[in-house]
C-alpha cells in the first residue's frame, strides 16, 4: 500500500510539473532572427478559391435536392 502511494504522488508530481517545464526558454544570445530574401518566389496561392467555393456551393445544393426528393419510399405493409 505504501508503494502505490509513492506511485500515486510521483505520477501528481509529473502531471504538475509537466506545463513548467514544457515553457521555452529564452536563448542564450539576444539575437532576433531575420528572414531571408527570397528572388523569384512562386505564386503558390494559385487563385482557385472562386472554384472550390462554386464546387462546395454546389455540392450543399445537391445534398438538399437528394434530402427534399419527392419520391415515396414509405412502407406499404398493413
Amino acid at each position: 500500500m505504501r508503494f502505490g502511494k509513492i506511485v500515486m504522488a510521483a505520477a501528481a508530481a509529473s502531471l504538475v510539473s509537466a506545463p513548467v517545464l514544457a515553457q521555452a526558454v529564452q536563448p542564450a544570445s539576444s539575437v532576433a532572427r531575420t528572414s531571408a530574401t527570397v528572388e523569384n518566389e512562386n505564386d503558390l496561392e494559385g487563385g482557385s478559391g472562386i472554384i472550390v467555393a462554386i464546387l462546395a456551393a454546389a455540392a450543399v445544393i445537391g445534398g438538399i435536392v437528394v434530402a427534399v426528393d419527392g419520391s415515396s419510399n414509405t412502407p406499404t405493409s398493413p
